[in-house]
């Protein structure tokens, strides 16, 4: 299978469309599925127009979803209207307000004189009733794992180390997903957390970390940073940071 794998597309739909067509995707005759290895959303402003193509795909069952942190937000957010959610700072930085107002289209004004309104379009809306749904924790093929920010593993104690393992990585549970998903997967990889005979592709994290800390080339946001894809030891990291990058990053593997 041919597998076109993506990360952190974050609503920037054109970008995305930009990268898949240099690769060949919408070319492409022989069996193929598109990755996105999490975040979907919340960032830029073409929300309706992803969320119509991920769909579509979703229907000729042309994709596989990851689950990304923003996904979690989303659901926080859903589920946490009736305390406030929409006045916490973090959806508002993280602009999972604003991917909820484009999908939903609903009057911005809402969110202070009829919130749960709001939450009732939400729940409704594909994003809830049939994306996240459809999203695992992670992708294996016989010499990949597809992930967002890391398999799950914990903070070394002491040491050098940032990450070390834990046993039985893809039986854990809910709450180790959930934090695996925040993990820097390039400070993971280098800390050792990996998996024998196979490579982890992930986003969540900028490249440009991985390529200014581990190959000094550039800096993370200044001095010329590299947001190409990174690639280590069992490690391959997608997240281009589209906001400042202006790209949406693209790997086509055979597997």
């Amino acid at each position: 299978m041919r597998y076109y794998v993506t990360a952190d597309v974050h609503g920037y739909f054109t970008e995305l469309k930009t990268a898949l067509t240099e690769k060949g995707y919408f070319e492409d005759t022989e069996p193929h599925k598109l990755i996105v290895c999490g975040d979907l959303y919340d960032r830029g402003s073409e929300a309706r127009q992803l969320q119509a193509f991920i769909l579509d795909l979703l229907e000729k069952d042309e994709v596989i979803l990851i689950r990304g942190n923003h996904e979690d937000l989303t659901m926080q957010l859903l589920h946490g209207w009736h305390r406030g959610s929409y006045f916490q700072l973090h959806h508002h930085t993280n602009r999972t307000i604003d991917t909820v107002l484009q999908l939903t289209g609903v009057d911005p004004n809402w969110l202070y004189t009829n919130p749960d309104q709001i939450g009732r379009e939400l729940l409704h809306d594909p994003y809830i009733q049939t994306i996240i749904p459809a999203m695992v924790d992670y992708y294996e093929t016989d010499h990949y794992i597809f992930t967002h920010g890391w398999i799950p593993c914990v903070p070394a104690e002491e040491g050098p180390k940032d990450y070390v393992g834990v046993a039985d990585w893809r039986n854990a549970d809910g709450g180790m997903w959930d934090k695996a998903r925040w993990i820097n997967g390039m400070e993971a990889a280098h800390s050792g957390v990996v998996e024998p005979g196979k490579t982890i592709v992930c986003g969540h994290w900028h490249c440009s970390f991985g390529h200014a800390r581990y190959e000094h080339d550039g800096g993370e946001f200044e001095n010329d940073p590299n947001f190409t894809p990174y690639y280590g030891e069992g490690i391959i990291a997608l997240d281009a940071c589209t906001p400042r990058s202006g790209k949406v990053n693209c790997i086509v593997i055979e597997d």
